[in-house]
């Protein structure tokens, strides 16, 4: 009998193999990591980290999990009309061979790996692991194109350090900043209480643009607001980052610093695939902050894989007008 999987953007098929055979990749995408031989355009990656959680952790076991809930994908995406999988010629890639009691070496194998996804031809899909991985891929992404970042969080994560250190979940946005790696940052769902007022100083006097967006503005003016301000803000490179904290935890408890009153899972998946209408070109997107441990049910799980999922398409949909 041959090995199950065939080609590149090919998932196993549910009719032939059941959803619960054969080890377990995003999407029952196949294992390859030689992208550019097989002409890959988007790539699978995790990064089992939580090193640079400030709270609780877990997210280190948050690639396995969302590839888990991942099972459930189809390949054709009848909102946007695009088989992302087929088009991006995708694949699983696998994980980043992280450092469990080293931030600052991770971020360095992070930047290495992601890397060499980019210089392959893929655009990176991540799966965290805590928020502190972004850095990481931000340099490698940042390098190359110096994107827009669109940060969805409840958190600004813009914060000097913590306790001393100077690389965590809570402070990866500085540190782009700081190294030059992007342009600008809209942020979007910000909500909760603060350490102090001044907390709110720092996008004033930032060298790059930063917009925030908090779920009270959202709030009081709608989705599709919402989404009419990201089409006026977007342009050029872009790079997605998405803390699942975000989402309000009666839909996404899986996470370690939980806050109320954030977007419903519906209109996560909407704002998302909404991005698709938009003319820019996405070089890169994470989800981050799942954490397995406080998520009994696989919820958080399944809602990251279907961003992860959404995200696909919208480069798959890039990618078929430009051809």
């Amino acid at each position: 009998m041959s090995w199950p999987w065939s080609y590149a953007g090919s998932p196993l098929d549910a009719l032939k193999s059941p959803r619960f055979a054969q080890p377990i990749t995003f999407a029952r995408l196949p294992l390859v990591r030689d992208l550019k031989g097989n002409s890959v355009l988007g790539a699978f990656v995790g990064v089992p980290f939580d090193g640079g959680a400030t709270f609780y952790t877990g997210a280190r076991l948050g690639p396995q999990f969302i590839r888990a809930e991942s099972r459930l994908l189809r390949p054709y995406n009848m909102d946007l009309d695009v088989y992302p999988f087929i088009a991006l010629r995708a694949v699983d890639y696998g994980d980043v061979d992280v450092v469990p009691t080293n931030v600052v070496r991770t971020l360095d194998r992070i930047e290495e790996t992601i890397g060499s996804v980019i210089d392959q031809g893929a655009t990176p899909f991540i799966a965290g692991g805590d928020h502190s991985i972004t850095l990481g891929v931000l340099r490698a992404v940042g390098k190359r194109f110096k994107p827009l970042v669109l940060h969805f969080d409840s958190h600004f994560d813009y914060w000097d350090e913590y306790w001393g250190e100077k690389y965590t979940h809570g402070t990866w946005v500085r540190r782009a900043i700081e190294e030059g790696l992007i342009r600008g940052v809209i942020q979007v769902g910000i909500r909760g209480p603060q350490y102090d007022k001044s907390d709110l100083e720092y996008p004033r006097n930032s060298p790059v643009p930063i917009r925030v967006i908090t779920m009270s503005e959202f709030d009081a003016k709608g989705i599709n607001w919402l989404i009419n301000e990201l089409r006026s803000s977007l342009s050029g490179s872009v790079y997605v980052s998405f803390d699942i904290d975000s989402v309000d935890p009666a839909y996404a408890p899986g996470t370690g610093t939980r806050e109320p009153g954030g977007f419903t899972s519906r209109e996560a998946l909407l704002i998302i695939r909404s991005l698709a209408n938009i003319n820019f070109e996405l070089v890169g997107f994470d989800v981050v902050e799942v954490s397995p441990p406080l998520d009994p049910t696989g919820v958080t799980s399944l809602l990251a894989a279907n961003i992860t999922y959404q995200a696909m398409s919208i480069k798959a949909k890039q990618i078929t007008k430009q051809a």
